[in-house]
């Protein structure tokens, strides 16, 4: 197993003010996240969010950061949650396997000491999309089955927005530090997402865009602040960091769909500033 995890530092938008496209991408992007047989993880220090992918084939993986966190074990202090957009798996935690179908996500406990990752079929492996937050005390962990996600209805085909937001971990439904997640999907003719654009400073975000309608789809996804955009553009199982102060919206050549993970000091989903559409640049 080989194992990666890059650091992304916070900017203000002073700073990527300057950045040309390669130094935008190189500080914003997470460009390989599920690789057969490996981990690739981001720590960001927007917030510290760590997130990636976990692509098991023949032999389980499991996370294991402790020097690098300074602690015994990886959730020693730190919440998890995933979802899982390959083919069928498990999951282990401490001791104890569930199931995880295609779509199918989890909450994992701050003081869980283990979390083993397999895959059902090694020629078609479970893809876990993997997102970790600073926890402060231990809330029960969760099975999120996709069949019981929140769906929210979002959008309409005139302004070619219409989506369902499914959420997974949201504070509304269970109890979390700071964790959210959800995964949202575009209709087949729409290709906006969060637009009308909204920023929100008390939490910060990152976009995994996945599953599109077309092999030759891509999504120009936007961040900055509302009157300084700059766009990056994503191929498939590509995410994005959106420190608090930026906008996180995008469109794609086709439809597609994207996993959102949330953290910050304030849980309430609708906590958010919108941006006039005359104010953007």
């Amino acid at each position: 197993m080989a194992f990666q995890m890059v650091t992304q530092y916070a900017h203000s938008p002073e700073d990527i003010d300057h950045y040309n496209t390669d130094e935008l991408r190189q500080q914003f992007l997470m460009a390989e996240i599920f690789v057969p047989g490996d981990i690739r993880l981001t720590y960001t220090y927007n917030d510290r969010m760590i997130f990636g992918g976990v692509t098991p084939t023949t032999t389980p993986l499991e996370i294991k950061l402790d020097q690098q966190l300074g602690v015994d074990y990886f959730l020693q202090r730190r919440e998890l949650g995933f979802i899982n957009i390959g083919g069928a798996g498990t999951v282990t935690i401490d001791g104890t396997t569930s199931d995880v179908a295609p779509h199918d996500g989890y909450y994992i406990s701050m003081g869980t000491q283990s979390v083993i990752f397999a895959s059902t079929d090694a020629k078609h492996p479970a893809k876990f999309y993997v997102v970790s937050t600073p926890a402060h005390r231990a809330y029960p962990s969760k099975q999120l089955a996709f069949k019981d996600a929140l769906a929210m209805p979002m959008g309409d085909q005139v302004h070619m927005n219409k989506r369902t937001i499914y959420k997974y971990i949201d504070a509304s439904t269970m109890a979390t530090c700071q964790l959210q997640m959800g995964y949202t999907v575009l209709a087949p003719g729409n290709s906006w997402n969060t637009m009308p654009a909204h920023t929100h400073a008390r939490r910060m975000e990152t976009y995994l865009y996945t599953e599109f309608g077309d092999p030759n789809t891509r999504v120009a996804h936007f961040l900055g602040t509302p009157e300084n955009t700059k766009h990056i553009w994503l191929e498939p199982d590509q995410a994005v960091v959106n420190p608090s102060y930026s906008i996180h919206c995008g469109v794609g050549t086709t439809n597609y769909a994207f996993i959102w993970a949330m953290c910050g000091e304030n849980q309430t989903y609708d906590d958010m500033d919108a941006v006039d559409m005359h104010d953007l640049r």
